[in-house]
């Protein structure tokens, strides 16, 4: 017979598991929505390329981390640690943006 403990460290892995699903679910669409992102920052790499603007859009870049700290709070998730990922996913933004330019000089 199984005692309770026994019993209930196999509900606690499976519990894990279950979780641990989900993560890799959420893992794989976050991969899969930042892959849709930079097709689009592509696309305005190109135009910026094409009409001789700079790749970095300080202004913009404001106003996406004022916003993206704001639903950060909303979704109880550290403001800071949001603004350190924005500013991770646009320094690699601007990098393919500098790569684009070069292309066309």
């Amino acid at each position: 017979m199984v005692n309770e403990h026994e019993n209930s460290t196999a509900e606690v892995y499976g519990q894990l598991e279950s979780i641990r699903q989900s993560i890799d679910n959420i893992d794989a669409a976050l991969i899969h929505m930042l892959a849709e992102r930079f097709k689009f920052t592509q696309t305005v790499g190109r135009l910026k390329a094409d009409h001789g603007l700079p790749p970095a859009d300080l202004e913009r870049e404001q106003r996406q981390i004022t916003r993206l700290r704001g639903l950060a709070e909303e979704s109880h998730l550290d403001p800071a640690f949001a603004e350190k990922f924005l500013n991770f996913i646009v320094a690699e933004v601007i990098h393919h943006h500098e790569r684009i330019a070069a292309k066309d000089a």
